[in-house]
């Protein structure tokens, strides 16, 4: 029980059960802040503070001053006092987001002292913004002119404007914002919250401080506090450091509703496709609905099951009517309750804007059959339990469980003061769907929301290879025209400008500014290192690895299959087979049936490739083809079941069905490797000196990504292969001599599961095959890959192993330095990229990478300067501490059970033992600044083996092709 606190009206309290939570709703009554309390007994504390701040303009200015206020505050004046927190803090997340209509800056820790520094710094941060005393901040993460001499060509930079040229530069992100201009002209939706990269350089510095002025006040704030801890002291401190300097104030962001249309509205707009790319099957079609308001939820959840059993389900009845028509490659559904006003959009991709008549017209013919006929009771059923199930798992990854549960709040309190905990609770919401599923209640939503709903929209993008080009010159046009209309005087005043940015960017914040920062000790850290959850047990010559963890009566189940042995040439078909797997006809269901199976009895199952490089044998590694299972202890054996089903009677002769597979797989790892092109560019460029490397590009990267290219295109010719290929690989994977099992759960939940196994094993392929395992062979050679994208990802990888080097856990502190300070400073802060990061792992593979990088070449030089940095570098006692205790951070980032499980299974597939990771932490806590400066001759060993990789624009990859053996197109068709 809260008590009443002086300074707080206590609206609302609440036990909720599913949460195990005591929930409050409080006002601050001087300021008028919002609060909202979840006390329980989770020790991962939870805090943000978030404001309603709705765009007019497509500036950015929501997006450009949440980078902006983590730039130094009053309190704080370190310039950027974020940084500082992901350098030195034991932070379990740190983060900020822009929303289309709302900023949110949360934090989480499971540390006291840090939690409650983390809390400070960001409170300060965002009501005493530094802001207003600099506006170099300004144009550093917003935009500015770069102009570093008189004779040189004015170009725009900054740190937001970057991003979002990278944003735009994919198609989903252009769909998305002309689906939200078409739906919502007259709100707040209408306008880019992020920023449309043409309209960011029409903000000023003025706009930015007014738009700070009038909503980031208490009065327009919304305060949530989660975990185990004094509330009460907690909220008295809040008052007494923060609320209570400031007097409530009338703030007008109210989020409007839309007010709906008497009829649909058309519209098409265009994308940048590459140069190679066809402009004949790349088009995107949607058709998009208004659903009622966020508010509701149980109208939310229902439309989340309803787009599973209509669209996402494989085999959905609209899915599959809409590829059947063969008017496009992929089908998709989204429901967008991220608005106050949901949107559910009908997608099509890889399809023609001649086929917007059929589009429309089977979409309609399906629903009016579906809602006379009724849905398929089992799809809906399936659809039921797999959000039910993940609601109650909980289970958010690496995301708190805390924090989401504060997004959940912020989906009703957002919009209606009273409304904080209308999302929280689900359970009775799942029992009453189950009920009315069987009363025409889903039907009636279809009939009501799609059918007669007049609030709707077309909306196409159609594909225009020369828009990338035509932007850029009418860019760099715009830059000389007005370039040519300044005077010598105002040209040496930009000149100057740019000087005094660079000075900003290059002069580190004082000792005096960073000392304010509050820092822990290493006395705050605990010694010992993680524990391995591995108790090894065997039936039948079969190792099975049970992760003994309490995991409320669910079961994690893996099955290994090692595949290092499988002939080189049948390596991208392991990479589609597990696409294949559980998406295609059985000897007892038909894969729509199959999924609903599935998904009726258990929380999905699923296929992976993957491997593991050994940490101790150089180019070694291990391989594995996985079956992945959530089920509830009392269906371990249904997870069995259905994985025999599917690995033993998959029937692939199917060709259509196989097709639509490869259609929507290769969409997929298009979108991938546009979007996060430094990931793909470090495989690529790793799989020229590193083993398991190869194997992963072999099977999921660009590599893959070429071979599936190539299948799609000459489909015909090679479809029977393809269905013997996949037939053949089956009898060479799942065999019991391959067998590995990896299972989490308590003694309980392990009961059965050896019976099972050994079931299981009796079953397996056992007719003879030829084994053979890939020879990887190192080769230097340096890869451009051109894309439609406006930015790059700039790569350089190399191994230290192989020059005589060793792991230690001092490259854990060297990766935290590198990529939050030298990196940061040049490639983020100077270079404009929106993000960088460097990596060092135990076999030796490192990489250094930018992310959304205006620059190439630059970028290089940067790498390239890496070592005399590190012979020149200098901390003091605190700094080192600081660096220490963020590498320890990322060590003792909190696990669930589940992934708990997961890294104990990846530690034995490692050959990483407890030692090791003991190992490891000493040597982190042991680090020292020589530690620090010797490792300039390991990153020398690195850099000196010049393994090059970019995926990025195609003008500033040919501009600067000289830099690479070779330059490609990432996409071909």
């Amino acid at each position: 029980m809260l008590k009443q606190l002086q300074p707080y009206q206590v609206l609302q309290e609440r036990r909720m059960e599913e949460l195990k939570s005591d929930g409050y709703l409080l006002e601050h009554k001087k300021s008028g802040a919002r609060i909202v309390v979840l006390s329980n007994e989770d020790d991962n504390k939870v805090f943000s503070i978030g404001f309603r701040t709705p765009p007019s303009d497509n500036t950015g200015v929501p997006h450009i001053l949440e980078h902006s206020v983590l730039c130094g505050s009053k309190k704080f004046p370190a310039k950027d006092s974020f940084v500082e927190l992901l350098k030195g803090s034991l932070n379990t997340f740190l983060n900020a987001m822009t929303y289309p209509d709302k900023t949110i800056y949360p934090i989480a820790s499971r540390n006291d002292h840090d939690f409650h520094n983390l809390m400070d710094i960001y409170l300060d941060a965002v009501l005493n913004t530094n802001i207003y005393e600099n506006e170099k901040i300004f144009l550093q993460e917003g935009w500015n002119y770069n102009l570093a001499s008189a004779e040189d060509e004015l170009t725009y930079n900054g740190v937001v404007y970057n991003e979002m040229k990278g944003a735009f530069s994919s198609p989903e992100r252009v769909v998305r914002r002309a689906v939200l201009n078409s739906l919502f002209p007259d709100t707040t939706y209408s306008c880019e919250s992020g920023g449309i990269p043409d309209e960011i350089t029409d903000l000023t510095y003025q706009g930015l401080l007014d738009f700070h002025t009038k909503y980031y006040h208490p009065s327009n704030s919304y305060i949530y506090l989660y975990g185990d801890m004094d509330m009460e002291e907690k909220l008295k401190w809040l008052d007494e450091a923060y609320l209570n300097q400031y007097d409530r104030i009338v703030t007008d962001s109210e989020i409007g509703l839309q007010q709906a249309f008497s009829e649909r509205v058309d519209v098409v707009k265009t994308y940048s496709a590459g140069s190679t790319e066809s402009e004949v099957d790349n088009s995107f079609l949607t058709y998009n609905a208004v659903i009622g308001t966020t508010v509701d939820q149980e109208l939310n959840i229902a439309f989340q099951i309803l787009q599973y059993a209509l669209l996402n389900a494989p085999g959905a009845v609209l899915k599959q009517a809409l590829l059947d028509k063969g008017i496009a490659k992929e089908v998709y559904g989204s429901y967008d309750d991220s608005l106050y006003q949901p949107v559910l959009t009908i997608g099509l991709k890889k399809s023609n804007l001649e086929s917007k008549q059929v589009f429309l017209d089977t979409v309609n013919e399906v629903l009016q059959r579906v809602v006379k006929e009724g849905i398929d009771p089992k799809a809906l059923l399936a659809g039921i339990n797999s959000y039910e199930f993940n609601h109650r798992e909980a289970d958010f990854g690496r995301m708190p469980k805390g924090l989401i549960y504060g997004f959940y709040a912020l989906q009703s309190w957002l919009y209606d003061d009273q409304a904080p905990f209308a999302h929280l609770e689900a359970n009775e919401v799942f029992a009453t769907l189950r009920t009315k599923m069987n009363e025409g209640y889903f039907e009636r939503l279809i009939e009501q929301y799609l059918l007669q709903n007049t609030h709707t929209s077309f909306v196409a993008v159609t594909p225009d290879k020369g828009l990338n080009q035509r932007k850029e010159e009418a860019l760099r046009t715009r830059l000389e025209s007005y370039q040519a209309s300044l005077s010598e005087a105002e040209i040496a005043q930009l000149v100057q400008k740019t000087k005094e940015l660079a000075d900003y960017q290059n002069e580190p914040s004082t000792k005096e500014q960073q000392q304010v920062i509050p820092t822990l000790s290493i006395e705050d850290i605990e010694p010992k290192a993680s524990t391995l959850y591995q108790t090894l047990r065997t039936v039948e010559g079969t190792t099975i690895l049970h992760h003994n963890l309490y995991t409320n009566g669910i079961g994690y189940l893996k099955l290994l299959f090692d595949i290092k042995e499988i002939p080189q040439h049948l390596l991208p078909y392991a990479g589609l087979l597990k696409s294949v797997l559980g998406y295609v006809d059985t000897a007892n269901f038909t894969f729509n049936e199959l999924s609903n199976e599935i998904h009726i009895h258990s929380g999905g199952i699923s296929a992976s490739v993957g491997a593991s490089a050994d940490a101790k044998q150089y180019n070694a590694y291990r391989a594995n083809f996985e079956f992945g299972a959530k089920v509830l202890y009392s269906k371990l054996g249904f997870a069995f079941d259905m994985i025999k089903e599917i690995i033993l009677t998959s029937r692939f002769d199917d060709s259509k069905r196989l097709y639509e597979i490869i259609s929507q797989l290769k969409g997929q790892l298009q979108r991938s490797l546009i979007n996060s092109g430094h990931s793909a560019a470090m495989g690529r460029s790793s799989a020229k000196h590193s083993a398991v490397a190869a194997f992963r590009e072999a099977v999921s990267g660009i590599a893959f990504y070429q071979w599936l290219e190539e299948l799609q295109a000459n489909y015909e010719d090679r479809k029977e292969e393809l269905a013997t290929r996949l037939q053949e690989l089956t009898g060479i994977i799942f065999r019991h001599e391959n067998l590995l099992v990896s299972y989490t759960a308590d003694e309980k939940g392990y009961e059965g599961l050896e019976e099972q196994v050994s079931d299981l094993k009796s079953k397996l392929f056992t007719h003879e095959v030829s084994k053979e395992q890939a020879v990887f062979t190192a080769v230097h050679h340096n890869e451009g890959f051109k894309s439609p994208s406006e930015v790059q990802y700039v790569v350089q990888t190399g191994n230290f192993i192989t020059k005589g080097f060793r792991y230690t856990g001092s490259l854990r502190v060297l990766q935290g330095i590198l990529s939050l300070d030298y990196l940061w400073t040049n490639i983020r802060a100077k270079g404009g990229a929106y993000g960088c990061m460097s990596g060092f792992r135990r076999n030796g593979d490192s990489y250094l990478a930018s992310y959304r990088d205006p620059n190439l070449e630059k970028t290089y030089k940067v790498y390239e300067d890496i070592p005399q940095y590190l012979k020149n570098f200098k901390a003091d006692a605190r700094e080192m501490t600081r660096y220490i205790i963020g590498a320890i951070q990322d060590l003792d980032t909190p696990r669930t059970p589940y992934s708990e499980g997961t890294f104990s299974l990846e530690c034995y597939l490692s050959n990483v033992t407890e030692a090791d990771l003991q190992q490891e932490r000493d040597e982190v806590l042991r680090t020292t600044e020589a530690d620090i400066i010797d490792s300039a001759a390991l990153v020398s060993a690195i850099l000196e083996q010049g393994n090059r990789c970019v995926v990025g624009n195609e003008g500033k990859i040919e501009e600067q092709s000289s830099l690479f053996d070779e330059t490609l197109d990432l996409i071909k068709y």
